[in-house]
């Protein structure tokens, strides 16, 4: 290299000497044509010096060669002598040592064996861990304990490798680890997915087991309350029974020794559940540095996981089956989250499952809203609402929050009570169908108690009686009673275990429960009122029984607060409506008596059958009417049972409609004509019903205050019968007007139909053979009145 780079320094020199010899050439030929010859003979000159100078060197060392030739002739022959002798001292030498050389080359060639023996046992040595690392991880591999393994390949990778990475089964090994590597990821993901297939199918059995734990805790803790609340002596209602104390610590007794026993019966989510190929996979893509890819894997695949958990069946709502199922998968979803949550370091995070939490409960919301209004059985209503109580108690017992879920439930109690509401509608039409609307009979004293015990009635006058004798409500009154009681307890299973406190609970059950009187009970009775088939004599007995419903409100209400501890003399205490929903039902019961009552006088009013014609009456009264009096008699006697007014309003309103029936009868527009023989007989079924009137069928009148009912017709046929057309005429207008009930169009009506001069009419034929002055009388009073009535007519 270093020649190279002379020569190449050298050439540049050279070059330039050959341009400066070129240029002094070019000078020498190029100046003057005589250059040439001068510088010839110059340079001649040069050499002749340069010849003489060479020519005394060579003389003045030419003495000194010649010595050293002379010199090297003299030694020749000594040297020749030691060349003979250095050859045999060699040979001799040569000779002596080929043993020698023989037994060196043996002696070389051991130790290099030795040497590289040597080397060999170090590098086994050095070797050895490797291998023997390598096939610990063999091992490893195949024993499936990939977390020890990949702890293994970072030993070799960081400790081992580095000693033999020159040899080739090194590189070998190396290039092999990270096909390991991923072998190690393939299987443990593999192993994950089973875990997440396994955990979908089982999660309903690990939410049932998480269920029953929850439900176990909160019977222990309850049943913990109530023996310390016997303790200080507090009875409690169950079901329907106030138990004894006694037989309360029998029965919490029994209830705790089968919780101790079931205690052992339950399994632990730890037990359903193998979660070592979480922590193992965690551990892996851990330790491989890929952490991130494995935690957002694990969450998007339980994100799906959980949307399919919470994607209900159709037909869920139709069985409390279907519901159960739907709650245990949830649970059993995020019970499983929950623990991932506590065993493993950022798997999953609180953030995480608050977020998937809140994205299920609405949807778990959403579908309980939308499935449960398809509800129509209360008991299945009932079941799903002690299914949510035990659902939101287990997670809120792993931390979730449930407020929103018993928030659903007051939606969900709305229902039921809806639903309650329909039940005990059919409840309540069942018992009117039943009842024979008869007081109720009792022969003995055990019928007596019987009674007594399903209703609250207190009379001492009908205690004194003596048997037989009866009730006057009848069979429906403590039935309905029972029933309301009835739903006040099926109302307060909805309650229960809403974490409410005991007024809510007291508020809850009178407003169900007014809800049932004001609404149901109230409607059933309207409509049981207004049935066709429903008689004066029924309805006489729903007014009563409806006094007696009322009266056992305020009972209803001590019945409440026996349930709730709660007083009645609490400010915000709801009060029951009962007195406005039975008086409601009586205020119609009452309306449909004075109608049914005036529909039965029509009937008996349409049986009339009048001869208008007649000449003279029968002197006697119509048979029609004297058997529509013995009917309202015998009515009458009925009513004796119902409140004065409402007695006495019913018989005024039927003799008022008796008297505006017979008036309308006279002024039919179809009736053309009209007989003073006709007048006389109706006289007659007048007189009858004033007679009837004045008997006071109903007590409480006061003087005649009944018979006025049937004062316009009395005044108008005695205006007929006395024909004093000349008083009424003139005394027309003026309160002390004798006839100032008779309307002068009734009477110009009346007095049409009585013109008639027809062969047929017996009183104008009279007129005509006796007095034709009365006839012209008659007319004149028509005039007038047509004159009085039109002249009314001008003033409206």
């Amino acid at each position: 290299m270093a020649e190279n780079s002379e020569s190449l320094g050298t050439v540049p020199e050279h070059e330039r000497i050959l341009q400066e010899i070129e240029s002094t050439l070019r000078s020498v030929y190029d100046d003057q044509p005589n250059a040439h010859k001068k510088f010839m003979e110059k340079l001649d000159a040069c050499i002749r010096n340069h010849d003489k100078e060479i020519e005394k060197m060579c003389n003045f060392h030419h003495q000194g060669f010649v010595d050293a030739i002379t010199e090297l002739l003299k030694v020749r022959t000594d040297a020749e002598k030691l060349k003979v002798q250095v050859t045999d001292t060699n040979r001799r030498f040569q000779d002596a040592g080929k043993e020698v050389i023989v037994h060196t080359e043996d002696i070389i060639r051991c130790r290099i064996q030795q040497r590289n023996i040597t080397t060999v046992v170090e590098k086994l040595q050095l070797c050895l861990p490797v291998l023997e690392m390598y096939s610990k991880l063999k091992e490893q591999m195949s024993a499936k304990r990939y977390y020890s393994a990949l702890k293994t390949m970072e030993q070799l990778e960081n400790v081992y490798f580095p000693w033999v990475s020159q040899y080739r089964f090194c590189q070998l090994m190396i290039e092999n680890l990270p096909k390991l590597r991923e072998d190690i990821k393939e299987i443990s993901m593999s192993d994950l997915k089973d875990f997440l297939e396994s955990i979908r199918k089982h999660s309903d059995k690990i939410g049932e087991t998480a269920m029953k734990q929850a439900q176990h805790q909160k019977t222990f803790s309850v049943s913990l309350q109530k023996q310390n609340k016997m303790k200080f002596g507090k009875n409690m209602y169950i079901n329907r029974d106030r138990i004894p104390e006694e037989r309360n610590e029998t029965v919490l007794k029994h209830s705790l020794e089968e919780e101790d026993e079931n205690e052992e019966e339950i399994l632990t989510v730890q037990d359903l559940v193998d979660f070592s190929p979480v922590y193992r996979c965690l551990h892996i893509y851990s330790v491989l540095g890929d952490e991130e890819t494995f935690e957002n894997y694990y969450r998007k695949q339980r994100k799906k996981q959980a949307r399919l958990v919470l994607q209900p069946q159709s037909n869920m709502h139709e069985t409390v089956d279907g519901y159960r199922r739907y709650f245990t998968q949830i649970v059993g979803f995020f019970v499983v989250e929950d623990h991932i949550l506590h065993v493993t370091q950022g798997l999953v995070t609180r953030a995480y499952t608050d977020e998937l939490w809140n994205m299920a409960l609405s949807k778990i919301i959403a579908v309980l809203r939308a499935h449960s209004s398809y509800c129509t059985d209360p008991d299945l209503v009932l079941e799903l609402k002690n299914l949510i109580v035990i659902f939101a108690d287990t997670l809120q017992g792993y931390g979730f929050p449930v407020n929103r879920l018993f928030d659903l439930l007051f939606e969900i109690r709305d229902q039921y009570n809806e639903t309650l509401l329909k039940k005990w509608a059919g409840v309540f039409r069942d018992i009117f169908e039943e009842d024979n609307y008869s007081p109720i009979p009792v022969v003995n004293e055990e019928e007596y108690k019987i009674v007594i015990s399903k209703f609250p009635f207190q009379d001492p006058d009908l205690e004194k009686q003596s048997f037989p004798k009866k009730f006057p409500m009848s069979q429906s009154v403590p039935h309905i009673y029972i029933q309301v009681k009835e739903f006040i307890y099926a109302s307060l299973k909805f309650s229960e275990s809403l974490h409410r406190s005991s007024t809510e609970i007291d508020d809850m059950l009178r407003k169900s429960t007014n809800l049932l009187l004001t609404r149901t009970l109230s409607s059933c009775l309207l409509n049981l009122i207004r049935k066709p088939h429903i008689g004066l004599t029924e309805l006489v007995q729903i007014i009563i029984n409806t006094t007696h419903l009322e009266q056992a409100c305020k009972y209803l209400e001590d019945f409440i607060t026996n349930i709730t501890n709660i007083s009645q003399e609490t400010v915000h205490t709801t009060r029951l409506y009962g007195l406005s929903t039975f008086k409601d039902a009586r205020h119609a019961a009452e309306g449909e008596i004075y109608t049914k009552l005036n529909q039965k006088i029509d009937e008996f009013v349409q049986l009339a059958d009048y001869d208008w014609t007649m000449s003279e009456p029968d002197g006697r009264a119509s048979g029609y009417l004297m058997d529509l009096i013995n009917f309202l008699r015998s009515i009458f006697q009925v009513f004796t049972h119902l409140p004065g007014k409402v007695a006495q309003t019913a018989c005024m309103s039927a003799c008022q409609h008796l008297s505006t029936s017979l008036m309308q009868m006279l002024l039919d527009s179809e009736l053309k004509q009209i007989s003073m023989g006709a007048v006389q007989q109706f006289n007659l079924d007048v007189i009858q019903c004033e007679l009837f009137a004045s008997s006071e069928p109903v007590p409480g009148f006061q003087g005649d205050t009944l018979q006025l009912a049937f004062i316009d017709l009395r005044q108008l046929l005695d205006l007929f019968m006395v024909w004093d057309w000349s008083t009424y005429l003139a005394d027309y207008g003026q309160p002390a007007s004798k006839y100032l009930r008779v309307n002068p169009n009734t009477a110009l009506t009346l007095l049409e139909k009585m013109k008639d001069t027809s062969k047929k009419n017996n009183i104008f034929a009279q007129f005509r053979k006796n007095d034709r002055d009365k006839q012209k009388l008659i007319e004149t009073v028509v005039k007038q009145l047509r004159s009085l009535v039109n002249g009314m007519s001008q003033h409206m």
